[in-house]
């Protein structure tokens, strides 16, 4: 950021705060405080003004990720008015505060705080507050345009991502490190969403309106789909809450739902090559259109190619099962951590190809949900909603297709295997 910048964003909050005679305080999405403005006031002087987490952004620049994610649990992420937020002296926020999320072409980077009145005090008009979002938008515009003209690292992150071992990987890893500079310092954790809907390959979001993201790119990913890459900073070795925030916006942007954004997909179990996980017994399967990935937090960015394989393959295990979805970790896919690192031409297993085609889907899907509930009969049948004599029935067509003894151990391993990465 720049001093001039600086200069314009400290106007503008100064300019809200005589508009509604109250403190304001100016912060990015990351919740890294930007300016804030010192009106003159008996109020200020009330030590409530100065509760330890207006205290703390103040002095450190920045608030911790509970009071973040706290916070943004009032819904501020999505908000396109004015927030009230009520006191809570448990959490450190003595006096209430009114949330301007500061928002531009539908996006939100960032927020102006204000001290709340005191209860049976008069607060801010809503002539007053219209006014100040009038300001905030101009706030968003600033914000907007230092965000284009700035570096988002796609060209740098694309390097590491794609480059051939050796030392084309090493001068990538070279070349990002020193563009981040002082941010170079780990934890990350690495992002896919798959697909990335825009044709464009460089149509990827700024960094800067992405929460904690520290980059972003997009990566090809066959002859006409790709996929965004995003490089997020952690705060904590043992947590992925911000990559996890960073991967549910930018779903929503994928989806063209900016600032909303659909509930989880959900679905029940679907044939092989379709999307779709245990539910409601007959129920078609609703497959996810676009899934995000995280994978297992690093320190090195020479690890980011490692990572990137991770994300990806945890988006790829979200779009085959929505049960994982629609954001999914790598250490929580299961068996598709191994099933996403074979080749696609495995899934077409001889004994199993049989069983694949469209005419036996029912079939297929019989056996696999007869796996996944541990070769349990009962548990089959009531999940399938029917006899278990029919199941029985299927299971014997199942074998005859097949060539295998569903009572031994590696036929059943096999035939599992081939229906999940049938998925995929």
């Amino acid at each position: 950021m720049t001093t001039d910048s600086r200069g314009d964003y400290q106007e503008l909050v100064d300019e809200i705060s005589e508009l509604l005679g109250v403190p304001a305080t100016l912060e990015n999405r990351d919740f890294e405080l930007i300016a804030f403005g010192a009106y003159d006031s008996e109020g200020e002087l009330d030590p409530s003004a100065l509760d330890p987490v207006r205290t703390r952004s103040i002095l450190t620049r920045r608030s911790t990720a509970a009071v973040r994610t706290w916070f943004e649990g009032f819904g501020i992420t999505r908000a396109t008015a004015p927030v009230r937020i009520p006191p809570t002296p448990e959490a450190g926020v003595y006096r209430g505060r009114i949330c301007l999320p500061v928002r531009h072409r539908g996006i939100v980077l960032g927020y102006v705080w204000l001290l709340d009145s005191e209860p049976g005090a008069p607060g801010p008009t809503d002539p007053q507050l219209d006014a100040a979002m009038r300001v905030a938008a101009r706030i968003g515009a600033l914000l907007a345009d230092e965000a284009q003209h700035g570096t988002d690292l796609s060209r740098e992150l694309r390097a590491v991502l794609t480059a051939e071992r050796g030392w084309q990987a090493d001068m990538a890893v070279a070349a990002l490190r020193t563009a981040l500079g002082p941010r170079g310092d780990g934890p990350y954790a690495v992002v896919c969403v798959a697909p990335w809907p825009s044709a464009d390959p460089d149509d990827a979001p700024s960094a800067r309106t992405v929460p904690h993201a520290t980059a972003l790119c997009t990566v090809p990913w066959g002859p006409t789909a790709q996929w965004l890459a995003a490089l997020i900073r952690l705060r904590a070795t043992d947590t992925l809450t911000p990559a996890t925030s960073a991967a549910t916006r930018l779903l929503e942007r994928a989806r063209g739902v900016e600032g909303g954004g659909a509930g989880p997909d959900t679905g029940t179990h679907g044939t092989p090559g379709t999307p779709g996980m245990h539910g409601t017994p007959g129920t078609a399967a609703a497959p996810l259109t676009v899934a995000a990935g995280i994978a297992s937090p690093r320190v090195a960015l020479a690890d980011l190619a490692a990572a990137w394989q991770e994300a990806s393959a945890a988006a790829r295990a979200a779009l085959a099962e929505p049960g994982f979805g629609p954001v999914a970790e790598w250490s929580r896919i299961g068996p598709y951590r191994l099933l996403t690192s074979l080749p696609p031409e495995t899934a077409q297993d001889p004994a199993v190809r049989p069983l694949l085609s469209p005419a036996h889907r029912e079939l297929a899907r019989t056996a696999e949900i007869y796996l996944d509930c541990a070769g349990q009969a009962a548990r089959t049948a009531a999940e399938l909603g029917i006899h278990r004599q029919t199941l029985y029935y299927r299971l014997s067509r199942v074998e005859q297709l097949t060539g295998l003894d569903l009572d031994d151990g590696e036929h059943r391993l096999l035939l599992h295997m081939a229906l999940k990465a049938a998925r995929l």
